[in-house]
């Protein structure tokens, strides 16, 4: 595992949470390394499993911290849900344990919510600070009656200043414990179905970009499963021993993002 990168790529997929930023904060060489990379005409978006903001937000929220990003230049767990539910259930009615930017999307595209378990075509389950015993008892009906049962990522938690938030894999585990059902698609890092969704907004060949996150198991894993490069960043959730006694075996581990950028071309 080398610890800077050894070549330019024509495609740059980033993690946001851990990797851009931080908490409120921007991470140390982001800003520097993102413009560089843009002077050198590469393509660059941006991936998330977290559902809680949607893209536009999140395009805000990066232009705000001095940024230049453009909404399409977003690819979020929200719009994967999108696509692979237009896809295969087309105007579905849905009851969704999550928070309220991933309902705004998913009602955006045409799907319906509903509370009621009898009407009720499939369960999607998120990262959910609102979660109560209600919404998992509305959960726990409805697959009973049932619904299918999908999910928008299965990270542990999401890294914050200080530590973290319990994420999606915990709501999919009380899902799974009371109704016996097991999640019937993950459609987040590191799915195929993202994968699919990055390569169709870059419109290049995996061995053409390198994805660049903050986790072992989501990030790095879907680059080498992708084809592509995969850089782990230990500005997150990730730490140097975690990484060198994992059996995933990133292509670079970054100490910042700078080191991103090969020798040659510099920050």
């Amino acid at each position: 595992m080398r610890s800077q990168a050894d070549r330019l790529y024509a495609g740059y997929v980033f993690d946001l949470d851990g990797t851009i930023f931080l908490g409120d904060a921007l991470l140390p060489t982001v800003g520097e390394t993102l413009h560089r990379l843009r002077a050198l005409d590469r393509q660059v978006v941006f991936l998330s499993n977290n559902p809680t903001h949607t893209r536009a937000e999140y395009a805000v929220w990066l232009r705000q911290l001095g940024l230049r990003v453009a909404e399409d230049e977003i690819i979020h767990s929200s719009l994967v849900m999108v696509n692979y539910l237009q896809r295969r259930m087309p105007g579905a009615r849905l009851y969704v344990v999550g928070e309220a930017p991933l309902i705004e999307e998913l009602t955006a595209a045409g799907f319906e919510m509903s509370a009621e378990a009898g009407r009720v075509d499939a369960v999607i389950a998120s990262f959910d600070r609102t979660f109560t015993y209600h919404k998992l008892q509305v959960a726990f009906d409805a697959i009973r009656a049932g619904a299918r049962f999908f999910a928008t990522n299965s990270d542990r938690y999401c890294p914050v200043p200080g530590g973290g938030q319990p994420d999606a894999a915990a709501i999919i585990a009380a899902i799974e414990a009371c109704t016996a059902k097991q999640v019937e698609a993950i459609v987040g890092k590191p799915s195929p179905h993202a994968i699919t969704a990055i390569l169709d907004r870059l419109q290049l060949p995996p061995e053409a970009c390198v994805m660049t996150g903050d986790r072992l198991e989501t990030d790095v894993a879907m680059g080498l499963n992708a084809g592509m490069a995969a850089a782990l960043v230990l500005t997150g959730a990730t730490d140097a021993a975690t990484a060198e006694a994992s059996l995933i075996r990133p292509t670079y581990v970054l100490q910042r993002l700078s080191d991103l950028l090969p020798p040659q071309v510099g920050p």
